[in-house]
């Protein structure tokens, strides 16, 4: 497991888990519950930090830039030129030419709006940038996503914010097996550790939340338990699990001489 790095643009992760910096209830909490998780990677939505007033405080001063990997994120963005002046806002004040890319298309679901989506992407990608996509559970789109340039694809495991878990894993399971140019990030909808397990045993090359840690009664204990849930669904996936069977089977043999 040593050698097992999540690799992206040819940047390489030991975590393969990615956490947020929203909604928590104070600055400090989000620092520990960042340094709980053992994620490498951090998002930081662009629209809601201050990024030019060095008079007044920002989450970026509780992010150790020595530390952390800072992605930029776009959210609330809900056109393509929205989240491309977003992208290069965050390039401009030096905080990354990375970007996950989200242009929402409904506002009461949040579910991405993916035409605007590939969209951004090609252009972005034409202007240099490292992009990370959120996008729907959908094989042609991820596709769409690829030919565009992505450096990963971010599908939603259920809406953001709502923490209901991985709902429909047949798709994700296809997005895992059928993309394998670019990593999958699944985003969204992780409520608890079993939900972080169970995106990475259907072959999620990481996880990626922000509610299911902040919204928790204790975040850090919360993200503590996060880390080691994506740990344990990744050595699940590659060891390998039994086959179902519709009828028991013994676990000792039947045949045999007990000494």
């Amino acid at each position: 497991m040593t050698e097992d790095v999540l690799k992206i643009a040819g940047k390489e992760f030991r975590s393969r888990l990615i956490v947020g910096t929203g909604k928590y209830r104070s600055f400090q909490e989000m620092a520990r519950a960042h340094e709980a998780s053992g994620a490498e990677v951090v998002t930081v939505a662009v629209r809601r930090v201050n990024l030019t007033d060095r008079n007044k405080e920002s989450m970026l001063d509780y992010i150790d830039r020595g530390k952390y990997f800072i992605l930029p994120n776009t959210a609330g963005c809900t056109t393509a030129d929205e989240a491309i002046r977003a992208a290069k806002l965050a390039r401009e004040v030096g905080l990354s030419n990375w970007v996950k890319l989200e242009v929402i298309g409904d506002s009461k679901t949040l579910f991405p709006d993916n035409f605007e989506l590939v969209k951004a992407t090609e252009i972005l990608v034409r202007e240099g940038f490292v992009v990370l996509p959120y996008t729907n559970d959908d094989l042609i789109a991820a596709r769409r996503l690829v030919d565009a340039g992505a450096a990963a694809v971010m599908p939603l495991g259920a809406p953001i914010g709502s923490g209901l878990g991985v709902q429909n894993r047949a798709n994700i399971s296809i997005l895992t097996e059928m993309i394998t140019d670019v990593p999958i990030i699944l985003d969204a909808g992780v409520g608890t550790a079993s939900d972080a397990a169970v995106a990475m045993e259907l072959g999620a090359d990481a996880v990626l939340m922000n509610t299911g840690i902040a919204a928790a009664e204790q975040p850090v204990l919360m993200a503590e338990a996060m880390k080691h849930a994506v740990i344990a669904g990744r050595q699940a996936y590659l060891a390998g699990r039994m086959p179902k069977k519709l009828y028991a089977t013994a676990s000792s043999p039947l045949e045999g001489t007990v000494r």
